[in-house]
């Protein structure tokens, strides 16, 4: 949920969120919808990098989110680095009424993996169910493909909100388990301190002992 009336800078995580997928597969809509709780009708293909900020409470903790949105046109590609730069979360966004966009997944994941942290959480997400009527690409095979490169998948709706508020919160709740996770274990490894539990053995040094050997 949002946190009303809490300073936009008060909270205890901010975790990068990076929206991919070929253009006009929704990526804006959904961030607005997220974001603001709206949904633009008369919609236009993103130019180069936007984002946005919303926080959300996960296990107590208050997690700022900030999500960036890019064009999936070609020629954007040149901000590639710079974009998924920080990124601990990805949404990898496709049109369930258009095929091809189900299709260059592969190539986005690819491209995901080549510039992001190896350890990056990754959500498949199809948007535009409420287009159920006019589904090309089968809930089955998104699944299965997930199964197979180790994703999580949804559905959503920008226009309606289905699910939407879900795959943020999912998938910012699976970023928080994994950082307070690494946090606690730098925790504990701090604590151990340096060297605890080994025997540390001062030896002599070789001038001073030569000197011993010699006296008398």
């Amino acid at each position: 949920m949002t946190l009303p009336g809490k300073p936009d800078d008060d909270f205890d995580y901010l975790f990068k969120v990076v929206l991919i997928g070929d253009s006009a597969v929704g990526k804006s809509q959904l961030l607005s919808r997220f974001t603001r709780n709206e949904f633009m009708l008369q919609s236009k293909s993103t130019i180069g990098v936007e984002f946005a900020t919303r926080s959300m409470q996960v296990d107590g903790k208050t997690v700022k989110a900030q999500i960036w949105d890019t064009a999936g046109q070609e020629r954007y590609r040149a901000i590639t680095s710079a974009y998924y730069r920080g990124a601990v979360g990805a949404l990898l966004v496709y049109d369930i009424t258009k095929q091809a966009t189900f299709d260059n997944v592969g190539r986005w994941l690819k491209e995901l993996r080549d510039h992001a942290d190896s350890n990056i959480v990754i959500m498949l997400v199809g948007n535009k169910s409420d287009l159920r009527h006019l589904r090309s690409v089968q809930a089955e095979d998104a699944k299965s493909f997930c199964e197979k490169e180790t994703l999580s998948f949804i559905e959503t709706s920008a226009l309606d909100a289905t699910n939407v508020e879900e795959a943020f919160e999912n998938i910012l709740t699976q970023i928080y388990k994994i950082v307070s996770q690494k946090t606690l274990q730098a925790d504990e490894s701090a604590a151990k301190g340096p060297g605890e539990g080994q025997t540390i053995v001062v030896t002599q040094p070789a001038e001073e002992g030569a000197k011993k050997k010699s006296c008398c």
